[in-house]
């Protein structure tokens, strides 16, 4: 079976420098550079997802944006990054992940720049969504790079568990650190601070980075990349235009439709097609399949839990920005001890058991949340979700390590795609699908209830699917 060809930095054809080995659980000066670098940006793409939140009130009175298109400056970088996922680890696999890599970090730092610099909404949403196009093509081949870069074992587990801590955290830092920017120096900081971030990591990423790619160069799948992108546009689209307008309105109705279809049309072209955009043995793979089912829940039903308790902390128990702050603070420092800690659970325990049993305790510290009050809550809140957090760390680096076991190297941005294709998905649907419900109900106290239920049995009930979909061992078909 033919692998990658890993090349130095300056020529392809060249031989890599050496990279770990699957002998030596220790990671070498140089690798824990390429590791930084491959963090540092998953990291300003989490960041680029809640950053903006807080300031979207300020922002929409500065720039003229209406309170009913503020979802826009969301939704327009929601489309693309979840939209062109697998297209864009395809690409990669066969033309250069490490270039298609730089390519998507230029264009992320250079469209945070037009986004901080915008004189009015059209500007804005070009920059917001030219953001998108770069995290598409950052972090699948980012993540296939790092998957390509340590081998299966510890050393993968360990890199792993350092990006899921990031991407986690950068979620959660963006939330706090978007209200103190938006404060201090007004919404625009939060675009600039992409585009800096973006500026620091560039010029490392030649230096360090090995070119990896197929070393066959099959033709690439068109019908496939058009229907699989265009299904997955429509149905991000829909779901997150439900939130505004319900799933009544027709619009929403008929893309929703319409990305079904097209993803069903993907699946008959795949079938097919010579050189598929995705493999169908691969979809079923159970390590692939199960595994991405328990990232796709856990990463929309956390979103939602979020959410929720964010509007119930400030609306029913009244705390002010900084003080819910605090609270998703306290979340993410343990999120970063429970990323550290997980790659030792997944050594001892396994991947499948570190999934399943990290999706059983998601799902059970969820239902704890039930007993907030409308007096008090605030200290079961913090306590329950930041346990639920650290559980959820575990289920993202033990499905990684799942998903991306046993591929062989010139589909390991397929794989990867897969995954960061869940991730995004996931971190898009969750809020549309249940966090209205927290919003429309009698009271928003009751509302939060009902949609915390809901997302507790969600998370169970994946747990036990898992458990019994997934092979005894991680790389079992």
């Amino acid at each position: 079976m033919p692998t990658d060809t890993l090349a130095s930095p300056s020529a392809v054809q060249r031989t890599a420098s050496p990279t770990p080995t699957p002998s030596s659980d220790a990671l070498t000066g140089r690798a824990r550079l390429i590791l930084l670098v491959l963090c540092a940006a998953q990291f300003m793409v989490a960041l680029d997802f809640s950053v903006l939140n807080v300031a979207l009130p300020v922002l929409g009175a500065d720039l003229g944006l209406s309170p009913a298109a503020l979802q826009w400056a969301v939704t327009a970088f929601a489309l693309p990054s979840g939209g062109f996922l697998l297209l864009s680890g395809r690409i990669g696999d066969l033309y250069g992940r490490r270039k298609l890599f730089l390519a998507g970090l230029a264009l992320f730092g250079a469209a945070s720049l037009l986004a901080t610099l915008a004189w009015n909404p059209a500007v804005f949403l070009t920059g917001r969504a030219l953001q998108g196009i770069g995290a598409a093509a950052i972090v699948p081949t980012g993540m296939s790079l790092l998957t390509t870069t340590f081998p299966e074992g510890p050393q993968r587990a360990r890199a792993l568990g350092i990006s899921g801590t990031l991407l986690s955290l950068g979620f959660t830092i963006g939330m706090v650190l978007g209200g103190i920017l938006t404060d201090t120096l007004g919404w625009r900081s939060t675009m600039g601070l992409l585009a800096l971030f973006s500026a620091l990591v560039l010029p490392l990423a030649p230096r360090l980075l090995p070119e990896s790619r197929t070393p066959e160069r099959p033709r690439l799948d068109v019908p496939g990349a058009v229907t699989v992108t265009g299904g997955l546009l429509a149905l991000i689209y829909a779901l997150s235009t439900a939130a505004e307008r319900g799933f009544g309105d027709a619009d929403v109705l008929v893309t929703l439709v319409l990305g079904v279809v097209l993803l069903v049309v993907f699946g008959i072209v795949e079938s097919r097609h010579p050189a598929p955009l995705v493999s169908l043995p691969m979809l079923r793979r159970r390590t692939v399949a199960f595994g991405n089912l328990g990232g796709l829940v856990t990463f929309s039903m956390m979103s939602v839990v979020v959410f929720s308790l964010t509007l119930y902390l400030q609306e029913t128990l009244g705390l002010s920005s900084f003080r819910t702050g605090l609270v998703f603070g306290v979340q993410g420092i343990l999120s970063v001890l429970a990323g550290s800690l997980a790659s030792r659970v997944i050594a001892r325990l396994g991947a499948r058991r570190t999934l399943v049993l990290g999706l059983a305790g998601q799902g059970l510290l969820t239902a704890a949340l039930l007993g907030i009050g409308t007096g008090s809550g605030a200290v079961l809140a913090t306590v329950a979700v930041s346990l639920a957090s650290m559980c959820h760390l575990a289920v993202i680096i033990s499905y990684g390590v799942t998903v991306t076991s046993g591929v062989p190297h010139e589909e390991q941005g397929l794989a990867t795609g897969l995954v960061t294709t869940t991730q995004q998905v996931g971190m898009t649907i969750g809020i549309p699908l249940l966090g209205v419900l927290a919003t429309t109900g009698d009271t928003l106290y009751g509302g939060v209830r009902t949609v915390l239920a809901i997302a507790a049995v969600i998370v169970l009930a994946a747990a036990a699917l898992v458990a019994a979909g997934l092979p005894r061992t991680a790389t079992a078909e």
